[in-house]
């Protein structure tokens, strides 16, 4: 099924679906994305209204910063839309989904990241010649939470997953490209960071 981004209609109130726009909707996957592999595009909708918020969430916790997670939900839908017929239908469609998100996240991150270098080189580096012109301000660093940001990308997404979504470590494994054990070990770190920046930094556990 091929989509364009102008199909994709993944508007809420304030944007792309936020997580505070209610409860997500529940869907028959088999017969939904069935119905999106004959072109129906209330299907296609029906599988962004019931799964936008959680992609945006992922997305926002592993970048920091709400404008890129909402092109990276965007984005995510389009690849998804675009792969629907090569989708395994032995495998969780929403952690299919996930991964996908998890994924289009880090190659955002690093754009960014590259982009970061590029700017503060530029900043110090000489002028070419006479024709060129001071560079303006870097894009501001992502600035998320106290808490999220002493975590890695892995780290919060492992955090988002269980907290959020319940999932299990082999689901997490799944969506983070590793072992379940490793998972397991990425949300013991996140959980552990957080504590202890809550008891150092807010005493709000000093008697808990």
């Amino acid at each position: 099924m091929e989509a364009g981004r102008e199909g994709l209609n993944i508007q809420g109130r304030t944007g792309v679906i936020s997580m505070e726009e209610g409860k997500r909707r529940s869907v028959d996957e088999r017969a939904t994305i069935d119905a999106c592999l004959r072109g129906d595009p209330a299907s296609s909708r029906l599988l962004v209204e019931a799964y936008g918020a959680l992609v945006l969430s992922v997305a926002l916790n592993v970048i920091g910063n709400r404008q890129d997670a909402e092109d990276v939900c965007q984005e995510t839908f389009f690849q998804v839309f675009s792969r629907l017929d090569r989708y395994d239908r032995d495998r969780s469609f929403k952690t299919w989904l996930l991964t996908i998100a998890y994924r289009r996240s880090l190659d955002m991150l690093r754009k960014k990241r590259r982009f970061s270098a590029l700017a503060a080189r530029a900043r110090y580096e000489p002028a070419a010649g006479p024709l060129a012109t001071d560079p303006g301000p870097a894009d501001p660093a992502p600035l998320p939470s106290k808490l999220l940001e002493t975590l890695s990308p892995r780290e919060r997404t492992a955090l988002t997953l269980w907290a959020n979504e319940g999932c299990a470590a082999r689901d997490i494994a799944e969506v983070l490209g590793c072992s379940a054990s490793t998972a397991r070990v990425y949300l013991f770190n996140a959980r552990r960071k957080i504590k202890a920046l809550l008891e150092n930094d807010h005493g709000l556990l000093q008697n808990g």
